[in-house]
């Protein structure tokens, strides 16, 4: 288990969580970058972890506003995730990704379609050499993601379903976690039993996309990501801490 790994599981137990808020702000929020370091304060102690899109990215810039949000992450005792699902050739994945660690990421998304040779190889080394995290994607929460992630891939001389490959790969590869979305259960399912509890699983999707807390968890889950569901409420602390609540009395099957 890599760095990352051990720290989300000891700040999981620590807080008894699994939630992971999505601080997906709309660009055009008022005051953006004061309503983030706000909202991160408010809901703080109902997560375990916050992950950044490029709806502040954009805006705010990374050595700016978006490093201030982390380091905000990490004076409350939350890891920072960047979900920049890289998916360009090695050295411009290499690239963004040291920009990121320097920004202070803790974990970055990454997309396994590239590959590793040439891919995302020199992004694991470097993670690997940093003590940072990669979480690999193997099925998105929206609906046209079985366009992709479910159609068959040529492993080992045998077709198999995408997402089956991608956590194959992912374990092979040393990654930290992987994304499957919490409105597939089944698939959370699946992909729990090729990764044998060595990687894992992180889900978004619950809420809006119309992803359950109670059945993602039970079908194998370690962490739920959350974003309109928190940030959309009339009170997000209440919204957090319910859900905390509810994903942490869960047993998995």
């Amino acid at each position: 288990m890599g760095k990352f790994a051990e720290r989300m599981v000891e700040t999981a137990g620590r807080k008894k969580s699994r939630i992971i808020l999505a601080l997906d702000l709309p660009p055009s929020t008022p005051n953006l970058l004061g309503e983030g370091l706000n909202l991160l304060s408010r809901v703080s102690r109902s997560l375990c972890a916050v992950k950044f899109n490029r709806h502040l990215l954009l805006p705010l810039g990374l050595m700016e506003g978006v490093k201030r949000l982390v380091d905000h992450a990490h004076s409350l005792g939350l890891p920072a995730i960047m979900d920049c699902k890289l998916n360009d050739i090695g050295s411009t994945n290499l690239a963004m990704a040291e920009w990121f660690f320097k920004a202070g990421f803790d974990a970055l998304t990454v997309s396994p379609y590239v590959g590793w040779k040439g891919g995302l190889e020199p992004v694991f080394h470097l993670a690997k050499k940093l003590g940072r995290g990669l979480l690999v994607l193997a099925y998105m929460s929206h609906e046209g993601a079985r366009q992709t992630f479910g159609k068959p891939l040529l492993s080992g001389g045998r077709l198999k379903p995408a997402y089956q490959v991608f956590a194959s790969w992912a374990s092979r590869w040393g990654a930290d976690g992987v994304i499957v979305g919490a409105t597939r259960p089944a698939k959370i399912a699946e992909v729990k039993r090729i990764l044998k509890g060595r990687v894992a699983i992180y889900s978004p999707g619950v809420g809006f996309q119309g992803g359950s807390v109670e059945e993602a968890v039970r079908k194998g889950a370690d962490y739920l990501i959350v974003g309109r569901s928190i940030l959309q409420a009339e009170d997000p602390l209440e919204a957090a801490e319910s859900l905390r609540v509810r994903a942490w009395r869960v047993k998995p099957t």
